[in-house]
């Protein structure tokens, strides 16, 4: 369990003489990555068939439904589509409160395994949020995101 500790940065393999490193950078770097590039919902439309690259914002607006009547997909797959640009706009919001507050810690000299742990905490949190978001499409279990 130590060594687990160890590489996810949340203790130092030896504290007397090595310190553990602060992994908000690579945090940031992988939240960028998930809200502008995994959470994108342009995947999903040009599997489907409907991304259109003179108004990309305006494809589900302009051309679900008809790819609904037309049977490129069915409204689950425009519901969950709708669902996935909501994740990636919730993602792309947070990003910035998440850069803030890593490098307000950093600079406060908040210990490296205290802004680890939180960074973990929300990456964890996020991961879960992006999928429930996308794939839960029940009200019942929709508040679990909250």
């Amino acid at each position: 369990m130590a060594s687990l500790l160890t590489a996810i940065g949340l203790r130092a393999a030896n504290p007397l003489k090595s310190p553990v490193p602060n992994l908000g950078p690579g945090f940031l770097a992988f939240h960028f990555l998930w809200a502008y590039g995994i959470l994108s919902s342009r995947t999903l439309k040009q599997w489907y068939g409907i991304d259109h690259q003179t108004s990309p914002r305006e494809d589900l607006a302009k051309y679900g439904e008809t790819a609904v009547r037309e049977g490129k997909m069915t409204r689950s797959q425009l519901d969950m589509l709708k669902r996935n640009e909501a994740a990636h706009a919730n993602s792309v919001e947070n990003y910035s409160l998440l850069v803030g507050s890593l490098l307000f810690a950093s600079y406060a000299g908040v210990p490296a395994q205290i802004i680890n742990a939180a960074g973990l905490s929300y990456t964890a949190a996020r991961i879960l949020y992006g999928g429930i978001y996308i794939f839960v499409d029940t009200p019942k279990w929709s508040w679990t995101r909250g």
